[in-house]
């Protein structure tokens, strides 16, 4: 039987690091936005400004562990309660909405059903605040929490809600680079070569470079800035709240080694880059930026390509593209699959 702890106070989730990677190790859905240290960095940041103190309630972090008889975790909840612009209460998932492209709770498999149906109970039982909603954003529509969470709700008599919310593309990566080419529609398996050849053959040298060594991140980080400022939707979302955390997510990731900061470099020059991360062997492309200057060789298409090749050749399983409908995700072999909210109403 599982009991649920109810952790409200930063300090005491910042001492679950080590067991909460542990568990998320062997979660059901394991992606690196739920790891300790990008959600800890998260809620510290609040999302880059995401969330503001006008829409948090007091002592908002509502953390919910399961422990079995033994008192070991087999499952975690990481929720914080917030006020919406009608003046209702929301239990919502750490990482909601724009920063983590994928959430969920943590579970053992075997373990997924009986921890649903425990937090459920603790939420409508007389222990938990007061709530109008619980939402769930960023499950992707595979989590066996889906199936847990209804099953469980249905059970106790809470209202479940599910929608779709976006396409979250990935690329599934074969043995070689020539076979992901020819799974390619013919125009773009054209048009991605061309382009990394016309990079690689430009008259100033042009090479791929790994950014590594905390002192070096800031520097790097600020001509990532510099390329985003120059797209205008992406200079919108750069806020300097929102920079700070884009910042501490870099630390984070850096420092636990899933970190994968990539340049285009033409000569000194930095014409591109990717902040990725290599997490569960797959890659995830969670930002990208390019600079003007070097637009006439289609520098974040071929560095893109580059890294694709070289995902396979370090034996990835995947080239996940995260939420968006770009066209560039489909016309480089995005396969579609979405990621949902799930609502929970009394």
């Amino acid at each position: 039987m599982i009991q649920i702890e109810v952790i409200r106070s930063e300090e005491r989730w910042g001492n679950l690091a080590e067991p909460w990677n542990k568990l998320l190790d062997k979660s059901i859905t394991d992606v690196p936005f739920l790891r300790h240290e990008f959600l800890f960095s998260w809620w510290q940041h609040r999302g880059g400004g995401e969330w503001t103190s006008e829409e948090l309630m007091a002592d908002s972090i509502y953390v919910l562990i399961g422990r079995d008889d033994a008192g070991e975790m087999v499952g975690a909840l990481p929720l914080f309660l917030s006020k919406n612009r009608a003046g209702k209460t929301s239990l919502v998932l750490m990482g909601s909405v724009e920063i983590a492209d994928f959430l969920d709770g943590l579970a053992l498999p075997e373990w997924v059903g009986e921890f649903w149906e425990a937090v459920l109970h603790h939420l409508a039982g007389p222990n938990a605040p007061e709530w109008d909603s619980v939402e769930l954003f960023n499950l992707l529509e595979s989590s066996p929490s889906l199936e847990s969470l209804s099953a469980a709700a249905h059970k106790i008599g809470l209202e479940y809600s599910q929608e779709k919310l976006q396409p979250a593309p990935f690329i599934p990566l074969p043995g070689d680079f020539e076979t992901y080419l020819e799974n390619l529609d013919g125009r773009y398996r054209r048009e991605l070569v061309r382009k990394m050849r016309n990079a690689q053959r430009y008259f100033i040298p042009v090479q791929v470079e790994r950014v590594e060594g905390r002192d070096e991140l800031v520097p790097a980080m600020e001509d990532f800035f510099a390329m985003m400022l120059e797209e205008p939707d992406k200079a919108r979302f750069l806020t300097a709240p929102m920079r700070d955390q884009m910042l501490e997510i870099v630390r984070a990731a850096a420092d636990h080694g899933w970190l994968d900061l990539r340049f285009l470099l033409v000569g000194r020059d930095r014409a591109a880059g990717y902040l990725n991360f290599i997490y569960g062997g797959r890659a995830w492309v969670y930002n990208s930026a390019r600079a003007d200057k070097f637009s006439s060789i289609s520098p974040g298409i071929a560095l893109m390509g580059m890294l694709i090749e070289e995902a396979i050749e370090d034996g990835l399983t995947a080239f996940d593209l995260m939420r968006g409908d770009e066209d560039y995700k489909y016309q480089l072999g995005g396969q579609d699959r979405w990621v949902v909210k799930v609502t929970l109403s009394h």
